[in-house]
C-alpha cells in the first residue's frame, strides 16, 4: 500500500484533552496549552461544541482521537461511522488522528467498551485490512493506541508489542503510546512495562498519553483500572521518563475523563510533563558535552570534574514536586533527574 499519507506534526510538547466543562473557559482565557485533543464521536454533528472547536482550532494544534471504529471487527469497519470520521477530519483539519487496538461492535451493536484482541496472525490480518481502509479513506496516517488489559488470551501467538510492530510494518500506521495503559496492563498481566516500550518501533510513535488509574483489591490481588480519573501517579511518571529517555520528546497528552477537575489542574499536569521532558533532554546534552570534553583531556590530568547541571526551572520543579503536588523522589539536579516508581 502507499505510504504517502498526510502527516502533520503536533509540537513535541504537552497538551490536554478538551472536555465540555472547560470549553467556555478555553474560549475566554485562551490559556497556554501545547495542543488539544478531542474524541471524534463528540464532534460528528453540529452544535455549540462543534462551533467552539472551530474557533479553538484557530488557536491550538488539534488531535482527533476515535473510540468507535472497532479496528478488530472481522466484518470490517462501519462505513457510515468511517464517513462521519472523514467529515470530522475534513471540517477540523486535525494534525493527528488516532484510534485504539480494540473491537467494540458485535452484530451491529456498539458496546460501551474497548475490548482486547487475540494477538495472532488471523487478528493481525483483520486489523491490518481495517487500518488500511481507514487510512485510504482519510488520506492520512492514523496512530494506533495500545490497550489497557485485565486478561490475556491463552492462545495468542505474540504479545501486544510484537503485534503493533508488525501492524506498523504492514500498514505504515503510526503508534499512540499510552504509558498509563502500559502500566495498567503490565501490572495486571505481570510483564515488564519498560520492556514493552522498548519493543515498540520508536520511529512510529507519534503521540503519548498520560493519565491516572484506580487501584482495586480483589481478594489478595491488586487490580489496576484505567479510569482516567486522577493525577498522573508516580509510577506512570517513572515510565514516562523511561519512554522519553528512549524516544526523545513526543507530543504528550494529559487524559482525564472521569471526575474531571478544574482546567488549571490539567494545565498543571501538562506543565510537569513538559518540565520532565526538558530535564531529561538537558541532562542528555550535559552528559554529551561532558563526554566530549573528557575525550579531549590528557589521561594524566586529574579525574574529570562534573559540570553542574542546575537550572532554576528544574530546581523549582524539584521543590514543587517534593512539596505537595505528586509524591516523587528526585536526585540532586547535578546528578540527573529521576522519578521513583
Amino acid at each position: 500500500m502507499s505510504r504517502a499519507f498526510q502527516y502533520l506534526a503536533i509540537p513535541a510538547t504537552a497538551g490536554i484533552g478538551l472536555r465540555s466543562p472547560h470549553i467556555g473557559e478555553m474560549l475566554t482565557r485562551r490559556p497556554s496549552a501545547g495542543w488539544l485533543e478531542v474524541h471524534a464521536e463528540n464532534y460528528m454533528g453540529d452544535g455549540a461544541a462543534a462551533e467552539a472547536l472551530e474557533r479553538l482550532r484557530q488557536a491550538y494544534p488539534l488531535s482527533v482521537h476515535g473510540v468507535g471504529l472497532s479496528l478488530g471487527s472481522a466484518g470490517g469497519v462501519d462505513r457510515d461511522h468511517l464517513e462521519r470520521l472523514r467529515r470530522v477530519c475534513e471540517r477540523f483539519q486535525p494534525d493527528l488522528v488516532s484510534e485504539h487496538l480494540a473491537w467494540s461492535v458485535a452484530d451491529g451493536a456498539y458496546l460501551n467498551d474497548l475490548l482486547p484482541l487475540r494477538y495472532d496472525e488471523d487478528a493481525l490480518g483483520i486489523v491490518a485490512r481495517n487500518v488500511a481502509t481507514v487510512q485510504e479513506t482519510l488520506k492520512r496516517q492514523v496512530l494506533i493506541e495500545n490497550l489497557s488489559a485485565y486478561l490475556a488470551f491463552a492462545d495468542s501467538s505474540m504479545n501486544e508489542a510484537e503485534f503493533l510492530a508488525e501492524l506498523v510494518a504492514r500498514t505504515g500506521c503510526g503508534l499512540l503510546l499510552d504509558v498509563n495503559n502500559v502500566q495498567v496492563s503490565a501490572h495486571n498481566l505481570q510483564y515488564d512495562a519498560k520492556a514493552f516500550i522498548d519493543e515498540l518501533p520508536a520511529a512510529a510513535i507519534g503521540e503519548i498519553h498520560l493519565a491516572g488509574h484506580a487501584t482495586n483489591q480483589v481478594g489478595a490481588d491488586t487490580v489496576l483500572i484505567d479510569d482516567h480519573g486522577s493525577r498522573v501517579p508516580p509510577v506512570v511518571w517513572s515510565l514516562y521518563q523511561h519512554a522519553i529517555s528512549r524516544l526523545g520528546p513526543r507530543p504528550t497528552l494529559i487524559e482525564w475523563d472521569t471526575d474531571v477537575p478544574v482546567l488549571d489542574v490539567l494545565l498543571g499536569e501538562a506543565m510537569w510533563a513538559d518540565m520532565l521532558t526538558a530535564s531529561i533532554m538537558f541532562n542528555r546534552k550535559q552528559a554529551a558535552r561532558q563526554a566530549e570534553a573528557a575525550k579531549s583531556r590528557p589521561m594524566s590530568l586529574t579525574p574529570f570534574e562534573s559540570v553542574g547541571t542546575s537550572m532554576p526551572v528544574l530546581a523549582a520543579f524539584a521543590a514543587a514536586k517534593a512539596g505537595a503536588v505528586i509524591p516523587v523522589a528526585l536526585t540532586p539536579m547535578e546528578g540527573g533527574y529521576d522519578v521513583a516508581a
